[in-house]
């Protein structure tokens, strides 16, 4: 594909799991793919070309995600193809254990709502003109615990997901107008690096009876993105293997 017309995909979270499966799908559909994190760009990840796309930004602090919005900018080249709000951050109390919401202190709270809900919000907005110059599509990654109290995600992940769903109904609505499509995902129990105990007590009662692979959720980021989905806007996508059923 020549490199003038190449698709363009700004993705959030991109170093692990559902980030780094969907960072390999569209690079092979030949998509340039720019990443945004807090950590440098690392050398073991297998995408050419990736340490030139990376932006370091910290998504807790405003100030930080505020001002890389003309970092990338003066990338993109007046078009982004697709935002992908992949960041998210779920932290847990000693040894692992859930953090409700009696416990949760609020500064906590606030560094959850920064990454997982406001840092998407200052993303599409900031680069309201490049997706509506390529008639773009936003996807925000969303979660199962979105939906109902999950064993392992605390309070203010739980509630940040939740409202990130919200968030997509009402920018589905605002950025329509524009000819942008806006949805989200929300995943299920997928095999990651690090698991949390106890997960495959919930994996034993899904109606297919596995966890999910980072590859099957890049595979529906895919689809919203694509213009397999050009009539598809507002909506939330559960890639759960019937967890809620």
């Amino acid at each position: 594909m020549d490199q003038d017309v190449r698709k363009v995909m700004l993705l959030t979270g991109a170093s692990r799991g559902i980030g780094h499966a969907t960072v390999k799908r569209f690079s092979r559909e030949g998509w340039r793919v720019i990443t945004c994190s807090r950590h440098p760009f690392p050398d073991e990840c297998p995408w050419g070309g990736g340490r030139e796309d990376h932006v370091v930004v910290d998504l807790a602090d405003p100030n930080q995600t505020i001002a890389a919005i003309a970092l990338i900018r003066d990338r993109l080249g007046g078009r982004l193809d697709a935002l992908v709000n992949n960041a998210g951050i779920s932290p847990k109390g000693p040894g692992g254990a859930r953090l409700n919401s009696i416990d949760t202190d609020l500064r906590t709270w606030g560094h959850v709502f920064h990454v997982n809900f406001f840092a998407p919000v200052v993303l599409a907005r900031g680069l309201k003109a490049e997706l509506s110059a390529a008639k773009g599509a936003v996807v925000n990654v969303t979660s199962i615990a979105g939906s109902r109290v999950h064993p392992f995600a605390g309070a203010a992940y739980a509630t940040s997901k939740a409202a990130l769903k919200a968030l997509t109904r009402e920018m589905a609505h605002d950025f329509g107008p524009l000819g942008v499509r806006v949805n989200a995902i929300a995943p299920g129990e997928v095999e990651t690096a690090i698991l949390s105990p106890g997960t495959d007590r919930i994996v034993a009662g899904l109606p297919l009876g596995r966890l999910g692979q980072p590859r099957e959720v890049a595979d529906v980021i895919w689809f919203l993105c694509s213009d397999q989905s050009s009539y598809v806007t507002g909506t939330e996508i559960e890639v759960n293997a019937g967890q809620h059923v």
